[in-house]
């Protein structure tokens, strides 16, 4: 059994489907403090500063298990996005995501007794149709609040899917976490048979 640093519905569902003995104990992490000390870093750098931070939180506290942190960050023409604050703040979300490439940063890290042992990022790139004022109000009536809790403002396993033309990368990735390494690197520490 592993320990999952996050109250991530996608992320546990990700988990629950790969057959991964897991419970999930959210970190309690004030992620914009990591953020700001990392100043200008990379957004691959700050997903992956925050997945680590995460693991190491709660692995201190649950001792002996392994613990996965994960992260997702979005970047489009050059800003990063956190989640909404609310729902007008996701409408402007969209209408500046309208017609431009989202970059998506997803990254993991494995942590057991406050030490990192494994640490991967992984970008998806996103490109986002031309979205009407009217079809940014219509989605918003389907999907909110549940976006609120989404990095992008969307949720690729529901209506989110709408807003793009085109996807480049790891459907894993997009979900919000690189499940491929994810397994990969719970192979190597014996929590699954190899």
């Amino acid at each position: 059994m592993i320990v999952l640093a996050s109250k991530s519905a996608s992320r546990r569902a990700m988990l629950d489907a790969a057959g991964i003995d897991f419970r999930a104990v959210p970190a309690d992490l004030d992620e914009r403090s990591v953020e700001a000390r990392l100043g200008e870093a990379q957004s691959d750098e700050v997903a992956l500063a925050l997945a680590k931070a995460k693991a190491l939180a709660v692995s201190r506290e649950e001792r002996g298990m392994w613990v996965l942190g994960s992260d997702s960050l979005v970047e489009v023409a050059g800003r990063r996005f956190d989640k909404p604050v609310n729902r007008e703040d996701a409408a402007s979300h969209l209408q500046f995501f309208s017609s431009r490439k989202m970059r998506l940063h997803s990254a993991v890290a494995l942590a057991r007794d406050g030490e990192v042992t494994f640490a991967h990022a992984d970008l998806a790139t996103l490109m986002v149709r031309d979205l009407s004022d009217a079809f940014i109000q219509s989605y918003l009536d389907a999907e909110w609040p549940d976006v609120g809790h989404c990095v992008g403002v969307f949720r690729m396993e529901g209506l989110g899917v709408q807003l793009f033309e085109r996807i480049e990368g790891s459907h894993f990735t997009v979900l919000g976490m690189p499940l491929l390494s994810v397994l990969s690197a719970l192979r190597e520490v014996r929590e699954l048979p190899r």
